[in-house]
């Protein structure tokens, strides 16, 4: 299990795991299980995201 560094942003949604195969339940012809890869919206599959930039309120 990949370990956190502190000063990363790691994503909300999928907490730094942007990738995920899901199985179908079916079979190809070799026999193996035929999977989705599946990416992370709000991301777009890197696992983090960047911080929201500071606005200036002008009083």
């Amino acid at each position: 299990m990949p370990q956190h560094v502190p000063n990363t942003p790691v994503c909300r949604d999928c907490d730094g795991f942007p990738i995920v195969a899901i199985t179908t339940g079916g079979r190809d012809r070799d026999g193996s299980r035929t999977t989705l890869r599946i990416t992370c919206r709000a991301c777009k599959g890197t696992g983090a995201v960047r911080r929201a930039r500071r606005q200036k309120v002008s009083v």
